[in-house]
């Protein structure tokens, strides 16, 4: 019943994923949520987000971005990454994925999505079928509601962290 909120894999941040790694296992286009994810929440694009994105189309990756903020926020966010992005996307709904996937030409196959929150990045992505990577938030300091969304992940990432274990022993 929790799987569907479980990620593929964790990462302690979008910056150490080996995106080569996956790029040789056939993805070809990678989702990103933009807060806690990339940057502190609602902070503009740093240098360090705009060289992930350079290295990323080195790679042979398309990228888009996609965040449940306003175009006033997650366009000059984009112009600076050199992505294009949705804004307004609905997480955990379906339809910002699926136009994500059609921006970037791929599938659920082909894609990957990183995000820090499970109950919508995680979740929604799953539920398109989609290679998810979970990252650690960026930033302790988030509005109320991701405080209590974090309270209730907490059970959930330890129930995945107990499952991952048996696993890897088995």
């Amino acid at each position: 019943m929790l799987e569907i909120f479980y990620p593929d894999t964790r990462c302690a941040s979008s910056y150490q994923i080996p995106y080569e790694e996956y790029y040789r296992q056939g993805i070809r286009g990678v989702i990103f949520d933009i807060d806690n994810t990339l940057v502190m929440h609602g902070a503009p694009a740093t240098p360090e987000a705009a060289a992930l994105f350079e290295k990323l189309r080195g790679i042979g990756l398309n990228t888009c971005l996609i965040s449940n903020n306003s175009a006033e926020r997650v366009a000059p966010f984009a112009e600076a990454v050199g992505s294009p992005f949705m804004s307004k996307a609905g997480k955990p709904s379906r339809r910002g994925y699926m136009e994500a996937m059609r921006l970037m030409g791929t599938n659920a196959e082909s894609t990957l999505f990183v995000g820090d929150q499970l109950f919508t990045d995680i979740w929604g992505a799953n539920r398109c079928g989609i290679r998810t990577v979970l990252v650690n938030p960026i930033h302790p300091r988030e509005e109320i509601q991701i405080v209590l969304k974090r309270f209730l992940e907490k059970p959930v990432l330890a129930a995945y962290e107990r499952k991952k274990r048996r696993t890897e022993r088995s």
